[in-house]
C-alpha cells in the first residue's frame, strides 16, 4: 500500500471490519464505521459552511468521540484542539488567536468555551452521540454559515492540525501541521514501534496534545490497528481498563509511567496477565531507573521516544529487541534526519556537545505569523529544538537538557536532568525535579523538589550527602523541598521553569 498523504487516505489502511476506535465498555467503530463518518462529517461541515483550511477549534472531553473528531473534521477542514480545562480569558485567547471559524463541543455543553466563542462570533456547533452507537460514532448540528469556500476532502499541504506551544517562557506561537506533516509522523512511529492490524493501543494521554492525537490515535489508523480512548489518565482505573482491553501497547509521560509503577504491587494479577509487547514514554525524559523497573514490571521493553509538537510529535527512537536500546538515550532518527549544530550553525561531529537539529516530511514548515520566531528556530534548513544533547557513532542521541532550563551557576553550566538522576538513586526518593533559583552573586544557583516514596523518610542533609558522592560540589543542590505532589503541567509533564515561582523561592 502506497504512503498515505491526507488523512482520507491513511483511514484506507484498515479492513473494512477490523476495529478502529474503541472505548472501555463499548463497541468498536470498524475502520468501514470509520470512513463512513469521515465522508459524513466532511459532507456535514460544508453544509454547515466549512470547508478545507477553515479552522474548527475542538473543546471535548477525552474518549473516542474526540479521537474521532479530531480524525474526520481533519479530513475537510483544519483542527485546533484545545484543552477543555481553559479559562474564560484562555479559551478567548486561543480562539482569537487561531481565528476559529467554529468550535465543536458535547451537545448541552456548559464549557466556558461557549460564551467565549459566542463574544468573539464564532459559530458553535454540537456533538451529539447517538443512543447505543459504536465509541467514536456522532452527529453534528449547528447554525450554517453558508457555502463553503473550499467544499471536499482535504489535499496534503492544507493544514490538518493547529497547535500552540506551551509558552512556558513567552506567548504561545503557532504550530501548523500539515497532512503530509502528520501522515509522515503517524507512518514514522507505525514503523519505529512495528504495528500491525492486530495491535491494540490504550490511550490515556490527552487528546488535546500531540502525544496522543499522534502517536496513539494516528499511528494506530496507520497500521489498520486500533486505539481504545479512556476518558484520560487515571492511575486508581488504569489496570482495570488494561484488564478489560488487554491492549498490545500503551504510550504515555514518565509522571503517568511512575503513577502506574507505584499502584503496580497492589495489581500482581493484572499485571501478570497484562501480554504487553511494549510500553512507550514520551513527551519528558525517563529516568533510566524508572525504565528498568518498568520493564521489570512488564516484563517486556520499555521504547523511549523524542517529539515534539514541531515535528507532529516523533523524531527519535529507541528501537524494540533484539536491537540495541539505551536507557537515558532517546535513541537513533526515527524518520527525520537529526544532527547536533552548533551555535553558529555549524554540524558537529559524533561525542560533541551542540543543539539538536531536525528536518524532513514530519516537520512544520514554520510558525504562523512569527517571521521572529521562525528567523530563530530555522538555520540551513535545518530546524532548531532548543534542545541540547550529543549523539554516538552509531546514531544514539542523548539530551543533556532544555537550553532554556541549562543552570548556569557562576559560569559553571548544569543539566537538570543529571541531577535528577542521580536523587533519583536513593531509595526514598520516587520522584524529582531539578532547576534553577535566582542567586545575588552567581546568577543562579540549583535547587531540587523531591517526592519520597510511601513509608519512606530523609532529610534535605541526607539528600544532600548523597548527590556530593557522584556530583561535583557546584552540581549539588543549594535547596531541597520535599513536597506531596510535584506541580505539572496539563499534559502530566514536570515542568522546570518557573518551578521556582510556583514553590516561593524567589
Amino acid at each position: 500500500m502506497s504512503d498515505a498523504l491526507t488523512l482520507i487516505e491513511l483511514l484506507e489502511h484498515g479492513h473494512d471490519d477490523a476495529p478502529a476506535i474503541g472505548a472501555p465498555g463499548r463497541p468498536h467503530l470498524t475502520y468501514l464505521g470509520l470512513r463512513e463518518l469521515a465522508s459524513k462529517t466532511v459532507a456535514g461541515l460544508n453544509n454547515l459552511g466549512i470547508g478545507r483550511q477553515d479552522r474548527v477549534a475542538i473543546v471535548l472531553p477525552n474518549g473516542p468521540e474526540m479521537a474521532s473528531a479530531f480524525v474526520t473534521i481533519a479530513c475537510g477542514a483544519t483542527t485546533a484542539p484545545l484543552n477543555p480545562n481553559y479559562t474564560a480569558d484562555e479559551f478567548e485567547f486561543y480562539l482569537s488567536d487561531l481565528n476559529a471559524k467554529a468550535l465543536v463541543v458535547m451537545e448541552g455543553s456548559e464549557s466556558t468555551a461557549v460564551a467565549a466563542a459566542k463574544k468573539l462570533g464564532v459559530v458553535v456547533f454540537e456533538l451529539k452521540v447517538p443512543d447505543g452507537a459504536a465509541a467514536g460514532v456522532f452527529e453534528l448540528t449547528g447554525s450554517s454559515l453558508g457555502t463553503a469556500k473550499l467544499p471536499g476532502n482535504a489535499q496534503t499541504e492544507d493544514t490538518a492540525l493547529i497547535l500552540h506551544t506551551s509558552g512556558t517562557t513567552s506567548r504561545p506561537k503557532i504550530v501548523p501541521l500539515s497532512h503530509t506533516n502528520v501522515c509522515a509522523s503517524a507512518r514514522n512511529i507505525a514503523r519505529s514501534l512495528n504495528l500491525v492490524g492486530e495491535d491494540r493501543c490504550l490511550n490515556v494521554m490527552p487528546l488535546f496534545h500531540i502525544h496522543g492525537l499522534i502517536a496513539a490515535v494516528l499511528s494506530s489508523l496507520q497500521a489498520g490497528a486500533s486505539v481504545t480512548c479512556t476518558p484520560g489518565f487515571n492511575a486508581l482505573k488504569f489496570f482495570a481498563w488494561l484488564d478489560a482491553v488487554k491492549p498490545s501497547w500503551y504510550t504515555a509521560v514518565p509522571t503517568m509511567h511512575q503513577a502506574i509503577l507505584a499502584r503496580g504491587e497492589r495489581n500482581q494479577e493484572i499485571v501478570a496477565n497484562a501480554g504487553l509487547r511494549f510500553a512507550r514514554s514520551s513527551s519528558a525524559s525517563l529516568p533510566p531507573q524508572v525504565m528498568t523497573a518498568l520493564e521489570e514490571m512488564w516484563n517486556c521493553p520499555v521504547i523511549e521516544a523524542y517529539g515534539m509538537t514541531e515535528a507532529a510529535h516523533q523524531m527519535a527512537v529507541n528501537p524494540l529487541p533484539p536491537a540495541k536500546r539505551i536507557p537515558g538515550s532517546v535513541g537513533i532518527a526515527s524518520g527525520p534526519e537529526v544532527a547536533i549544530m552548533s551555535q553558529d550553525g555549524a554540524l558537529l561531529n559524533a561525542g560533541e556537545t551542540g543543539e539538536i537539529v531536525i528536518r524532513g516530511d514530519n516537520v512544520t514548515k514554520g510558525y504562523e505569523n512569527n517571521p521572529k520566531a521562525n528567523a530563530e528556530a530555522y538555520t540551513n534548513g535545518w530546524f532548531r529544538t532548543g534542545d541540547q544533547g550529543i549523539m554516538t557513532e552509531d546514531g544514539y542521541i542523548s539530551i543533556t537538557g532544555r537550553l532554556k532550563e541549562i543552570i548556569n551557576r557562576g559560569g559553571e553550566k548544569i543539566s537538570p536532568r543529571e541531577v535528577d538522576e542521580v536523587l533519583m538513586n536513593h531509595p526514598a526518593v520516587e520522584q524529582v525535579v531539578t532547576f534553577a533559583i535566582p542567586h545575588e552573586k552567581l546568577g543562579e544557583d540549583v535547587a531540587a523538589a523531591v517526592v519520597l516514596r510511601e513509608d519512606q523518610t530523609t532529610t534535605e542533609a541526607e539528600l544532600k550527602a548523597f548527590a556530593a558522592e557522584s556530583l561535583a560540589a557546584f552540581k549539588v543542590p543549594r535547596t531541597i523541598t520535599f513536597l506531596a505532589e510535584i506541580p505539572k503541567g496539563a499534559t502530566g509533564k514536570l515542568q522546570r521553569i518557573g518551578m521556582a515561582e510556583k514553590l516561593g523561592l524567589v
